[in-house]
């Protein structure tokens, strides 16, 4: 394996790059002694791939290579690396490269959610631990095969969102901690229906809606569409499809609910026990959408098999209405965290909630998770249920009428348009 690598950075031109021997080079992360650097590549550098929480290089985990289909953005990620870390990286313009390079241990998957199941996959099976952005995958079908992918490969996998385990929960003021505690202690009763919307402290970002009927524009020279599109259908280019608009269409990503939906449904899934299964039901109040652009929608309403409900209330709900977050038959949770109990006010509701059993501890540091070869928090298995969640949503709004789900399949019940969507195809010659 060593004169292999050495060859390879030979070939490559790369050999005064490396001061360090990658742990993929010593036989895998788990042999990686507490001193040593794990290596990592970011796929998708136009925007989240080179933000400041992500384009990172410490003596943790050192950032050595980087890809883009955008020139731009690759230039631009190569010139922040100097002025950052004093760094020299690889640069690629195909995915593969930098998934299949030997000095790589961990590969952060930050392009459109069009690619991230292909190069999640891909990554697994060339032996790498896997760091991707959410929606963990655009369909209910391309997750299915990134956790038999991972699982199949002994691969580390994280997601990134976070909320499930820190920083605060938009607007209810704290973590989601007291909130799974309190609903664990069965003091607010059962089921419990979670309301998510502007008079909850969230908002659904839609002004990630397409536009259409587009007119086609010249393809920039810098960037390679045909690659940009990768399995997605084949449309003639106009800016309005590409980089920091893309969400707005169904064959890239989800509108606002593509974007914020695993951020807010996570903690939700996991705050209800539901880690391991879905709804049985969506429904939906939308307009009809166009085949191509995404719209704006009213309310999506998932419903469990035990009556726990998730509420999302979009546009046309006023935000100054006193709605509850959580809402059961003892209890309701408002923004702000404040808690009613018995109908009553609880003002003392954090000294109760101190005297409650802590929930299950998380594995949350995803280079310790890596050398220990242990679950992450939040990884591809209990990710893939919440994008369920999030992609459910989506094909009942997509076909605009309720869908019934079978979470041990995972497919919809007797709506072959519904299952359709669950595994799309892909544009040659990219496949699962």
């Amino acid at each position: 394996m060593a004169s292999n690598r050495r060859d390879f950075l030979k070939a490559t031109g790369a050999l005064a790059l490396f001061s360090i021997v990658p742990a993929k080079v010593l036989g895998g992360p788990k042999h990686v002694a507490p001193s040593d650097q794990l290596t990592k590549g970011i796929i998708g550098v136009g925007g989240i791939g080179r933000s400041s929480y992500h384009f990172t290089s410490d003596e943790h985990c050192r950032l050595v290579s980087v890809c883009d289909v955008d020139q731009r953005h690759l230039q631009q990620a190569l010139e922040l690396a100097r002025t950052k870390f004093n760094e020299n990286l690889n640069a690629h313009h195909d995915f593969r490269n930098l998934i299949n390079d030997p000095n790589i241990d961990v590969v952060h998957i930050a392009t459109p959610p069009h690619w991230h199941a292909l190069m999640a996959i891909e990554a697994a099976k060339a032996g790498k631990d896997i760091w991707c952005e959410k929606p963990m995958t655009r369909t209910i079908g391309e997750g299915r095969r990134v956790v038999e992918a991972v699982k199949q490969n002994n691969r580390i996998f994280r997601l990134n969102t976070w909320f499930r385990f820190k920083d605060n929960f938009y607007g209810l003021g704290t973590t989601v901690e007291p909130l799974k505690k309190l609903v664990d202690s069965g003091l607010l009763g059962w089921p419990l229906k979670v309301t998510i919307s502007g008079a909850t402290g969230f908002t659904w970002k839609f002004y990630w809606v397409g536009k259409e009927n587009l007119v086609p524009e010249p393809v920039p020279k810098e960037l390679d569409y045909d690659m940009w599109l990768g399995p997605a259908p084949f449309k003639p280019y106009n800016s309005h499809r590409v980089h920091s608009t893309f969400r707005g269409y169904w064959d890239y990503d989800g509108g606002g609910l593509g974007d914020m939906g695993q951020h807010y449904i996570d903690p939700v899934q996991y705050i209800l026990g539901k880690d391991d299964t879905n709804p049985i039901k969506v429904e939906v109040d939308a307009p009809q959408q166009h085949p191509d652009a995404i719209g704006i929608w009213r309310k999506i309403s998932y419903t469990y098999e035990d009556g726990c409900q998730i509420i999302l209330e979009g546009e046309g709900f006023e935000s100054g209405n006193k709605v509850p977050y959580i809402e059961g038959p003892k209890g309701k949770v408002f923004k702000g965290f404040e808690v009613e109990l018995d109908g009553k006010p609880a003002p003392d509701i954090m000294n109760i909630i101190a005297q409650l059993p802590d929930p299950e501890p998380q594995n949350t540091d995803f280079i310790k998770c890596i050398r220990n070869r242990e679950l992450f928090a939040l990884n591809e298995r209990n990710g893939h249920r919440s994008a369920n969640v999030v992609n459910m949503g989506l094909c009942a709004l997509r076909l605009n009428r309720t869908l019934h789900f079978d979470p041990v399949k995972q497919e919809f019940i007797g709506d072959e348009a519904a299952n359709r969507l669950i595994d799309q195809p892909m544009r040659a010659p990219w496949k699962l």
